[in-house]
């Protein structure tokens, strides 16, 4: 007797049938434009042309996606190409930015909007920190009439010419308030300015935005950012993490994408190996391979406490953040280790043009991860204060 799909269930096996599709896609010139390095123009016309960036926003009423689902999709994404696969990634992190700042209804209208346009999503909103504090703020909003003017220069990591909505956060000059906008990276006074010749996720699309009286009307605002964690609602508190471990599996996808490259390589040249060559190679694919599993366990561990954190909304207990942040954290100390690790190590198995490509991704997406930082944090939530945040540590 055979069981009926749910529909829930047979959307996701859709979503992964077209995500694999597109990532078979992208995988045949993956090299190519890696060396061309351009910015994503025709990389999110295919994501578009699939339907990616309508299915990865929060899920609602006939739409959307579940936070499992959407990392996984990501994952298949990054494994065929990093920084297309971070392109996704950040866009559906930034997706969750109306419910993690605004009400209800303006999350319901924003993301019914980002559904119908097939908006792509990008951004930078920083949290507090005291260098950042001391240093003070790089992108200011002058109040003007009902709205503000926006200045400032911010650098953001994926499509900053190519998205359709930019989320960033700013102090607004009259009240000293963090808020948290969207703005079309068209608009007048925004310039982009792209980063050329990076090591790594070359065809992500990373620029600075130059900000110059920039209109900003009160549509715009998705709310307040608050100052330190003590005055976060608890939901609101997920944000950071949850971008974080979006590109958890970004990392995970680059080293699951090199190892099979590599294997495959591998494959095609056993006739004429030795037999004590052969066992050495086993031995190094078990490592590498026991490594890769040891990450993916950990960081599908963090998805399934994010998942049911995000289901749960607004009636999050006060404390749960903290708990997810701190496996966020461990997920992002392991998976960044193993993407590193497996990455260089494929480049002494296999000979093959692009290969180098895998590592440079992995390098590029974990260069902002301090480690001692991220185990500090790790350490301050397991020893002293198990209610707190781990302190940000990716951006």
């Amino acid at each position: 007797m055979t069981t009926a799909v749910r529909p829930a269930e047979e959307q996701r096996h859709v979503l992964l049938r077209t995500a694999r599709d597109v990532a078979d896609d992208l995988a045949a010139d993956a090299v190519a434009r890696d060396r061309a390095g351009r910015p994503p123009v025709d990389e999110t016309a295919r994501l578009r042309e699939a339907g990616l960036p309508a299915a990865l926003t929060p899920p609602g009423p006939d739409r959307g996606t579940d936070w499992h689902t959407g990392c996984a999709v990501v994952r298949e994404i990054s494994a065929a190409d990093g920084s297309v696969g971070e392109v996704l990634a950040r866009h559906y992190a930034h997706a969750w930015s109306a419910r993690f700042y605004s009400g209800p209804l303006q999350a319901a209208d924003v993301e019914a909007a980002s559904v119908r346009g097939q908006w792509l999503w990008t951004g930078s909103v920083r949290h507090p920190t005291p260098d950042e504090d001391s240093a003070g703020p790089d992108l200011t909003l002058r109040p003007r009439g009902a709205g503000y003017v926006l200045n400032g220069r911010r650098s953001v990591h994926t499509a900053a010419a190519v998205a359709d909505r930019i989320v960033l956060d700013a102090v607004c000059t009259g009240t000293g308030d963090v808020l948290v906008v969207r703005i079309p990276p068209g608009a007048q006074g925004v310039t982009v300015e792209p980063a050329h010749d990076r090591l790594g996720q070359r065809v992500a699309g990373a620029g600075d935005l130059v900000l110059e009286r920039v209109a900003v009307t009160p549509e715009q605002v998705l709310g307040r950012r608050p100052h330190d964690e003590e005055s976060t609602a608890p939901f609101t508190a997920l944000a950071e993490p949850a971008l974080r471990l979006a590109l958890c599996h970004v990392g995970l996808g680059i080293a699951e994408g090199a190892l099979t490259e590599a294997r495959d390589l591998s494959r095609r040249g056993r006739a004429h190996r030795p037999p004590g060559e052969e066992q050495d190679l086993l031995l190094t694919y078990g490592e590498l391979a026991s490594a890769a599993q040891t990450a993916t366990a950990m960081v599908d561990r963090a998805t399934v406490a994010m998942a049911r954190a995000l289901d749960t909304g607004t009636h999050l207990d006060a404390e749960e953040p903290a708990d997810v942040a701190a496996l966020v954290a461990t997920a992002e100390t392991v998976s960044s280790k193993a993407a590193l690790h497996i990455t260089a190590r494929v480049l002494e198995l296999a000979d093959a043009p692009g290969l180098d490509r895998f590592w440079r991704n992995a390098r590029a997406l974990t260069a902002h991860q301090p480690v001692a930082h991220r185990l500090r944090s790790i350490g301050e939530h397991y020893l002293n204060a198990p209610h707190r945040l781990p302190a940000a540590v990716f951006r």
